[in-house]
């Protein structure tokens, strides 16, 4: 299997629009991959928080309608990263969209994790609630976003309800890039899955940007990283290596706590 984490840079002085077009045609050049990723909160930059308000879309706004055109031009899953969504009830949130080859829409998820303690997104966005996990032909993908990273129960429950691959569409600040690398290894270590965390480059919000995109297979091992920049990583992984490792190592096996918390867990849609 074939994915494509595209690391965008987010420049403030590039308005949406131009970015958006951009980003279709990054999406729409990955013709051929299996599956194509892109960051957190690309159009806008995770750290603007003084553009949330005004450039906030509804569900099927602008980015939803550019990405299905996209995935169904390029023959791709999509992950198309997230966007802010203004909700029916004015509510803003950190919504992440699932496409599939045909560009129809397959999954919604919400951040559930809002990060800034008591400023910016933690106060401005409504927090998910939903734990959502997409099935492709190929895999099913377990969908985080960005800070949920820090957060272990989280990706517990999507591997509880099947993921295999966890994706992490992320505008990570280059000052804690070490904790990035560290958290995507260990989240693919104890669930025994693959993580591909895709964050951005450039600068927005005054916050310079980690980069650093990352694939890691279910035994913890780096298989493709990006660099500062702007770049499309390419990796090439084994879905069935889930299953073998699972097999070989069976340490999920024996967990002893939390097994009768319940979730609320959305399947694709």
């Amino acid at each position: 299997m074939r994915a494509s984490l595209i690391q965008i840079a987010v420049d403030p002085d590039e308005s949406v629009n131009s970015r958006r077009k951009r980003a279709v045609s990054l999406v729409v050049a990955q013709r051929g991959a299996d599956l194509v990723v892109l960051p957190e909160l690309w159009p806008v930059g995770a750290f603007a928080y003084t553009d949330f308000a005004a450039e906030a879309e509804p569900l099927q706004g602008p980015t939803h309608e550019a990405m299905a055109a996209a995935a169904a031009e390029a023959g791709v899953w999509l992950h198309a990263g997230s966007f802010v969504e203004r909700a029916a009830d004015g509510t803003l949130y950190n919504t992440s969209l699932v496409f599939s080859p045909e560009g129809e829409r397959r999954a919604v998820y919400r951040k559930i994790h809002r990060f800034g303690f008591d400023k910016g997104e933690a106060v401005m966005m409504g927090a998910g609630e939903e734990l959502v996990t997409a099935a492709l032909p190929q895999t099913t993908l377990g969908l985080t976003t960005c800070y949920d990273l820090r957060f272990p129960e989280l990706y517990r429950g999507l591997v509880d309800a099947g993921a295999e691959t966890l994706i992490v569409a992320a505008g990570w600040p280059e000052r804690r890039r070490a904790h990035w690398t560290l958290l995507a290894q260990a989240r693919a270590v104890e669930n025994q899955s693959y993580v591909l965390a895709v964050g951005t480059a450039g600068t927005h919000g005054g916050v310079e940007q980690a980069g650093h995109s990352i694939a890691v297979d279910p035994w913890g091992e780096i298989l493709a990283e990006a660099g500062g920049g702007e770049e499309v990583l390419s990796v090439e992984f084994d879905p069935a290596k889930v299953a073998t490792t699972r097999e070989q190592f069976p340490a999920l096996k024996d967990r002893r706590l939390g097994l009768d918390t319940p979730q609320d867990v959305a399947p694709a849609r």
